[in-house]
């Protein structure tokens, strides 16, 4: 056997450059271990300093409790750290960092410099290594309590590596990142950021919750903050906290959304399903949610030790984080309402947002029965409901009227004869509700309609829709749809396949409130439709059911794609365009809007309604210039 196949222990200096290109890929990831260790050593203000994006300098100083001068070269060393002890440390790591590879790492591929004094030492100590020798060098230095790490030219002595690094501004905007994610993980540390000696950062200790706002406003922009709503809740040993953002502010990227995992910042796939089902029927297509959140729970009950740079976890019981994630988010969205998203971002921050069994114990498939628990208890009547101003308040779903009593177009609300001249806007404007009184409808298609903060434009169709899903699946999680005879059956023209799935398919359609007979090889008859949607067109109703059921095969996905099924046949239900409504019927439309879940949105995720003050109309005009 030849020496070059012989097996041998590899030197330590290519051992920790191996290393390095787990934990080192640019300037960003040097910054993320060394302030990690800034954080673990309880500093409160950290600076750093940063050169040609990070590659000719990256410079952290903090004022943390600092290296003893005998551990300074250990430091250096791999698998050294003070942060773990044995096995039982490790299943319930506290600290951000515990493998103690970061510094060999960095060391290895750049020219660094550590000083350091701690609060009984006399004076500092520095230890100076570079990537070729590996040999650190003790010497004394003059430095306040804490800690600096200096790292000058990254990858000198891997200059393959160093090819790969992309632009000076690019490698800057990641660096950058990286701080305004741990700046949101630690309110309590001020965090001051320079490049090429001009401030960029400058964040300063967030103490209560006005400057934690403030912070988020920094990091995440103010226009998120605005359309954002506070959520806090404790179960079952887990604390979700922090802010979602309105559907309506979605972005085309996910590059606003961040989660942490008992205060590290984390990328995980359970999570982003469970974020991901609980905004599914409110986000347009392609458009991804945003947030900032916090979840705490036992260090036990979590792996941090699964990805080289911890940008993973895994969760003991990982069902149950994902239905208290799915179940919570899903449960504040649904609590929106128009007067919450025409609030002040203030006046939201004081929403009270269900806590206990109500926030939600339910995965993906008890969606249903957990929408069902919001309209079947009616929340408290606002200020201004049945104060006499000039409207009939819409029965609440647990009336004992039946729900396909209120779904047509809203008659049984009004005579035939009812008045269709504008409601006047009372003198006292706390009695006017969130989206106003009806003005007019516009080409068949809008509302038009007059608020306290000015004019309010609502897409008929789409509002309609989403108000007829959510009484399909409060209705369907009760039981099931209830059918309305038709007075002359319908007959359809099927393919064979069709009508083969129908029979098939014959107790999910009953369940649905349809009734369908063969009359032959490819003919159905449609003797019952539901009559929530007795206004809808029987015949291309259950063809579309039809298509999706066969899309669906099983009824096992059925189940799972119920939700599915019952928004194509709220489409169907729904106003359609072109319908002409009386003032009347709009001011009930308008009404059902405002107590009913996720209304701000159609059920494929667009806006149903936007309002547009009387400083929009201002500018439109020029008024005031």
């Amino acid at each position: 056997m030849s020496e070059a196949a012989r097996i041998q222990l590899l030197s330590p200096r290519l051992a920790n450059q191996i290393a390095a290109g787990e934990v080192v890929e640019r300037p960003a990831s040097v910054a993320k271990e060394l302030l990690e260790n800034s954080l673990d050593s309880g500093a409160r203000r950290i600076e750093v300093d940063v050169e040609q994006g990070g590659v000719k300098l990256l410079k952290v100083r903090d004022d943390g409790s600092g290296i003893a001068a005998e551990d300074l070269p250990l430091a250096l060393e791999r698998h050294a750290t003070s942060k773990i002890r044995d096995l039982e440390d490790l299943e319930r790591v506290m600290s951000m960092g515990f493998r103690g590879e970061a510094l060999a790492s960095i060391s290895s591929v750049s020219r660094l410099t550590l000083t350091s004094r701690t609060a009984d030492a006399e004076q500092a100590w520095q230890v100076e290594t570079e990537g070729r020798d590996m040999q650190p060098r003790v010497q004394p230095a003059a430095h306040p309590v804490g800690t600096s790490v200096e790292v000058r030219d990254l990858f000198f002595n891997t200059p393959a590596r160093r090819k790969f690094l992309r632009a000076e501004k690019t490698e800057f905007d990641h660096l950058q990142e990286v701080i305004r994610r741990l700046a949101l993980a630690r309110f309590d540390v001020a965090f001051h950021l320079r490049h090429n000696g001009k401030s960029v950062l400058a964040l300063h200790e967030a103490s209560d919750a006005a400057s934690q706002a403030r912070r988020v406003a920094s990091v995440c922009g103010p226009a998120f903050l605005e359309q954002a709503l506070p959520i806090e809740i404790e179960r079952n040993g887990l604390h979700l906290w922090g802010w979602v953002g309105l559907p309506t502010f979605s972005r085309s990227q996910a590059d606003l959304q961040y989660f942490y995992v008992n205060g590290r910042m984390v990328r995980d796939k359970l999570v982003a399903h469970a974020v991901r089902q609980a905004y599914r029927d409110v986000l347009f297509n392609g458009r991804h949610p945003t947030f900032v959140l916090f979840l705490e729970l036992d260090p036990a009950l979590v792996d941090v030790n699964v990805h080289p740079t911890k940008h993973e976890v895994r969760f003991r019981d990982s069902r149950m984080v994902h239905d208290f994630l799915y179940g919570t988010l899903h449960r504040a969205l649904g609590e929106v309402r128009p007067e919450d998203q025409l609030a002040a971002p203030a006046a939201v921050a004081e929403i009270v947002r269900p806590t206990g069994p109500a926030a939600g114990e339910f995965g993906p498939q008890g969606e249903i029965g957990l929408a069902a628990t919001v309209l079947e208890t009616p929340s408290a009547a606002p200020a201004w409901r049945g104060t006499g101003s000039g409207y009939q308040a819409p029965r609440p779903a647990s009336s004992g009227v039946p729900a396909g009593e209120s779904a047509g177009v809203y008659r049984e609300y009004f005579s035939p004869l009812a008045n269709t001249t504008p409601t006047p806007l009372p003198d006292d404007q706390g009695d006017i509700p969130p989206l106003g009184y009806a003005l007019a409808q516009l080409k068949g298609v809008y509302v038009l309609a007059e608020n306290r903060h000015g004019l309010v434009l609502v897409d008929m169709h789409a509002a309609h829709e989403r108000i007829t899903y959510e009484r399909l699946k409060v209705a369907m999680a009760s039981e099931g749809l209830s059918g309305q005879p038709l007075l002359v059956p319908e007959s359809l023209a099927v393919s064979e396949r069709e009508a083969d799935c129908a029979e098939e398919h014959a107790e999910w359609f009953r369940r649905l409130g349809f009734e369908l007979q063969r009359l032959g090889p490819e003919t159905l008859a449609v003797r019952q439709i539901p009559a929530l949607l007795k206004q809808a067109e029987a015949n291309r109703l259950v063809q579309d059911v039809l298509a999706d059921l066969m899309e669906y095969g099983t009824s096992d996905r059925i189940q799972a794609h119920l939700n599915e099924l019952l928004a194509t046949m709220a489409c169907h239900g729904a106003v359609r365009a072109n319908r002409r409504l009386t003032v009347p019927e709009m001011n009930a439309l308008l009404r059902d809007m405002e107590h009913t879940e996720r209304s701000g949105q159609c059920n494929h995720g667009r806006p149903t309604w936007t309002q547009l003050g009387m400083d929009d109309l201002d500018k439109l005009f020029l008024r005031g210039r």
